[in-house]
């Protein structure tokens, strides 16, 4: 340990590791009760400063992290820093911040209008108990307002992605208002540090002007160039000298802002807005530099600033006290002044409270704030300490009251949309709405096809297709959000829809973020009010059962028969396969086979399968029953009625198979090996070894599924059933 940590570069490693280590496990933990990694990042770099380190084992904490190491550490936190800033401006959509409508408008000006006085109206108290007399009260009046006024931008992001809000009504609004509040609070903040910085009139005069001319030329001379860049890179892939370049524009932009007075960061995360997010240039630079920053730099900012948190300077009930009411004004300016302006626009005070709560989120940005009001002198280390604890708890908050106030699955749904309403006349037969889930591109063909066959072309009918993107940490990932690529994710519907096209089949593409699949794809369901929730079949993982992760949750879960399509190349459905035994998933098979010989004129045939010991010829007044279920008006396919003996049905129904049919439905019963379990066994041999496409139909229990099945048709139960 010795040699470690008397050789610079091999303590500095280690600084590293223990971050990064702590960091992710942190992380690991956190996420499980809905927390964003910021929230993590913040809390290990408090546990391993002087708060508990150095209070638990402070011989440790002055081995791994003594102060002579304090000065490599912060300069390269701030390198971090710098890039992981530049990464918010690429983040940032300008486009955010033109034509808001009045509701944005009022919310984010008052989002940092209220804070900000209240943060004014406190610091004059604050500054007789907790500053340097030396310092300027005009300084620290100003920079209490802004680290009151302060939304984490990129943290509000990453919470509404990893939610599915990005594109829900109150999502966009609160990110539209977070883009203003963050453009906002810089160019606030750094007037505040040009004016702390200022030696006089003349000095603060002097930044001001080189400021204004510094972003006169981003604008007029190096957003033009990097619009051409931008261009050029959406042809052709960001070689390494593009991102050299864009790198050493970086380096400048921020080295002209540290000489300005205006610090560095002022500098990065302009040059990252300037970059325009439409040729692909600011996704591949996020793309390249983002895991790099966020893993590796980032969490030494963190580090650093919990290094410099002490909590044990909270020595007194006052101190404590004092925290408290800072929380308590920070929460209040920035819930209170956005939930009543968001009331004021005409929102209700259920979407005005979701509002209030997503722009108190704070977390980095806090940080980035207070670490300059340190730097400069501004602050004390017991305020430094007091806000840091402000912004962790704010952070912090954020998930739980917001699942309190308006949980996510009311998200979901307005992502998701309600039914329409289609007029049906009283002879009409009632409306079939069908979801088609896609996991992969390759099952979309299949879906439509055989959704053609079950909702055909008619306007009346509904069809969807839902593609659920899973959450991604990187920036790039939210570019795309905002832009909508990754919302339509092109490459997975585009066979389908190209499919429903030569068709002429009216699908409704539908797709938005989703960290629980499952939940989701059952709350679509219910918003659509399916009458079929078709799903893809995957090759499980080795020992898994067949339909066990994803499907097997949805099949407990939904409110409707499901339905999991084993596609081997269906393109046409003229001959159908049902093998039968009798159970309640046999009977939504043979619903559906009725349905197809009605809408696609196929041939049905039902093989009902009785043990030799069982049937004593009972099976011929089940197959007449059947018969007389399918004798409707309208059906243009035949349907042909098989009674066979085995003691095995699965084996009596893949020998069927193979018998030239295109699609064999089966229902998702015991006895035909198709229900999860922990391990897969050889009875699930109907679907690995079914020789054409095999669609498992599984009826839903509840009440209101099985009515809306029973619109469609009632199959009687026969006598003869297999034992299970």
């Amino acid at each position: 340990m010795h040699a470690i940590t008397h050789n610079p570069l091999t303590l500095l490693i280690l600084q590293m590791t223990m971050v990064v280590a702590l960091s992710r496990l942190l992380g690991a933990f956190l996420r499980r009760i809905g927390q964003p990694m910021v929230v993590a990042e913040i809390t290990a770099g408090i546990l391993l400063g002087p708060s508990l380190l150095g209070w638990l084992a402070p011989g440790v904490m002055d081995t791994v992290f003594p102060k002579a190491s304090m000065s490599l550490l912060g300069m390269l936190s701030q390198v971090g820093l710098v890039l992981f800033m530049f990464l918010i401006g690429l983040e940032l959509d300008p486009k955010l911040l033109k034509n808001r409508g009045h509701a944005s408008v009022v919310i984010s000006h008052t989002s940092i209008i209220v804070p900000f006085a209240l943060g004014a109206l406190v610091a004059p108290w604050l500054r007789s108990r907790l500053s340097e007399p030396d310092v300027p009260f005009s300084s620290f009046t100003l920079f209490m307002g802004v680290a009151m006024s302060i939304t984490a931008f990129p943290v509000l992001a990453r919470i509404l992605a990893e939610r599915r809000l990005l594109r829900s009504k109150v999502g966009a609004l609160a990110i539209t208002c977070a883009a203003v509040d963050d453009v906002t609070a810089w160019c606030l903040l750094a007037f505040v540090v040009s004016a702390v910085r200022a030696t006089g009139i003349d000095g603060a005069v002097r930044t001001t002007v080189l400021a204004l001319g510094y972003i006169a030329v981003m604008l007029l001379v190096v957003r033009p160039f990097l619009a051409r860049l931008g261009a050029r890179s959406g042809t052709q892939p960001v070689n390494q000298n593009v991102v050299a370049l864009a790198l050493l524009l970086l380096l400048v932009s921020s080295m002209v802002t540290e000489a300005i007075g205006i610090h560095a960061l002022f500098g990065a995360f302009v040059l990252g807005a300037a970059i325009p997010k439409d040729g692909g240039l600011a996704e591949a630079l996020a793309h390249k530099l983002e895991d790099l920053v966020v893993v590796l730099l980032l969490p030494l900012f963190f580090a650093y600033s919990g290094l410099r948190t002490q909590i044990g300077l909270l020595s007194s009930p006052q101190h404590w006290a004092i925290c408290g009411l800072l929380i308590f004004l920070a929460c209040a300016g920035k819930f209170g002044g956005s939930a009543l302006a968001a009331r004021f626009t005409g929102l209700g005070w259920r979407e005005s409270s979701a509002i209030g709560i997503l722009m108190n989120t704070r977390g980095l940005m806090e940080l980035v704030v207070l670490n300059m009001g340190l730097d400069l002198g501004v602050i004390s280390p017991t305020l430094f300490t007091m806000m840091v604890l402000m912004a962790l708890f704010t952070t912090f908050i954020t998930t739980p009251l917001l699942q309190y106030v308006y949980p996510f699955e009311r998200f979901a749904k307005e992502v998701a949309g309600a039914p329409e309403a289609t007029p049906m006349p009283v002879a009409q037969a009632p409306v079939f709405t069908m979801v088609m889930c896609l996991a992969d591109e390759r099952t979309g063909p299949g879906m439509v096809t055989l959704g053609s066959a079950l909702g055909g072309p008619e306007a009346a009918e509904r069809l969807y297709a839902l593609h659920l993107i899973e959450p991604d940490d990187r920036a790039s990932f939210l570019l795309r959000q905002e832009h909508g690529g990754a919302a339509g994710e092109g490459k997975v519907l585009e066979p389908l829809l190209a499919r429903a096209k030569s068709l002429t089949l009216p699908v409704k593409p539908l797709s938005f973020v989703s960290g629980e699949p499952a939940v989701d794809i059952c709350r679509v369901a219910e918003a659509k009010r399916a009458d079929l929730l078709l799903l893809g079949w995957r090759k499980p993982l080795i020992g898994r059962s067949a339909l066990s992760g994803t499907v097997a949750e949805v099949m407990k879960r939904a409110p409707a028969d499901v339905g999991v399509l084993v596609d081997r190349g269906l393109t046409q459905i003229r001959r159908v396969l049902v093998p039968f035994l009798g159970g309640p998933h046999d009977r939504a098979a043979l619903r559906l086979a009725k349905r197809i010989t009605h809408i696609a004129g196929a041939d049905v045939t039902v093989l009902h399968v009785v043990s030799p010991e069982r049937s004593g010829g009972k099976g011929l007044g089940g197959k007449a029953r059947m018969e007389e279920v399918f004798r409707e008006p309208g059906a243009s396919g035949q349907v042909r009625f098989e009674v066979v003996e085995h003691d095995v049905p699965s084996q009596a129904a893949l020998a069927e198979a193979k018998r030239g049919y295109d699609l064999v439905i089966v229902g998702a019963g015991a006895e035909w090996g198709l229900e999860e379990r922990l391990f897969g066994l050889h009875s699930e041999r109907m679907i690995h070894a079914c020789p054409v496409s095999l669609l498992v139909v599984r009826q839903q229990g509840d009440a209101r599924a099985a009515a809306r099945a029973s619109r469609a048709v009632v199959v009687p139960a026969t006598q003869e059933q297999a034992p299970s």
